[in-house]
């Protein structure tokens, strides 16, 4: 669903979208995706998206029909505009090459095309089977790694700015920013901001704008 909501919103703003890697549920659904999104000021808008978001509903998968809660977390990185923004030393990697997933049939990838990469200092992992081309596989990989280790590097800047200022900042799971509510009522919340709309079918089909705007209101009010 919120794959649906970003796509559909890119598509309204006339963003390039491509999705780069996607490891399906283990019974139904996405576990997890990468989309690169190319437009302007892209990252500056998706910025107000990081974060946990808490979807309540009546689940099409429960046979009793039972309202169910679920989170899903959001990470937003920037493109790496150049290699000197991020160094990545060979030594500090490890790639590991596999078959690409798919469901059965012809699309099933026969040659070991996917690749994931290792950053041994820091543990993240980064994965990309999009492409049927082991090397294109490799440099998507190494440009979302790079992006992920210069987010990591803003946010850690980040929380030293919120720690100095006194201000509380926890990126754990367990604060999540947004919050979508299906039943018993319809409401989607921001937490950070208090906007809040009963329109949740316009929500989660990409209009986001109000959402966003009252989160960057908010912290230019901050810093002013």
């Amino acid at each position: 669903m919120l794959l649906r909501m970003y796509l559909r919103w890119a598509e309204a703003h006339g963003y390039a979208t491509e999705i780069l890697d996607t490891t399906e549920g283990e019974e139904a659904g996405i576990k997890s995706t990468t989309v690169e999104i190319r437009g302007p000021l892209a990252y500056g808008y998706l910025a107000s998206e990081r974060g946990v978001h808490r979807l309540v509903r009546l689940s099409p998968f429960d046979q009793a029909h039972a309202r169910h809660t679920s989170f899903a977390k959001v990470e937003v990185m920037p493109e790496v505009a150049s290699t000197s923004e991020v160094e990545i030393s060979p030594d500090d990697i490890r790639v590991d090459v596999f078959r690409a997933s798919g469901h059965g049939g012809q699309n099933v990838q026969k040659n070991s095309t996917a690749i994931r990469i290792t950053h041994l200092p820091t543990g993240i992992v980064v994965t990309c089977q999009n492409e049927r081309s082991q090397h294109r596989n490799r440099t998507s990989a190494m440009k979302v790694l790079e992006s992920r280790l210069l987010e990591q590097e803003l946010l850690a800047q980040e929380e030293e700015r919120a720690r100095l200022k006194g201000k509380h900042v926890d990126m754990g799971w367990g604060n999540q920013i947004r919050s979508y509510v299906l039943h018993p009522y319809k409401m989607v919340k921001d937490h950070r901001t208090d906007f809040e709309t009963s329109n949740t079918t316009a929500v989660l089909d990409g209009d986001l704008d109000d959402l966003m705007g009252a989160y960057l209101r908010a912290g230019m009010g901050e810093d002013a």
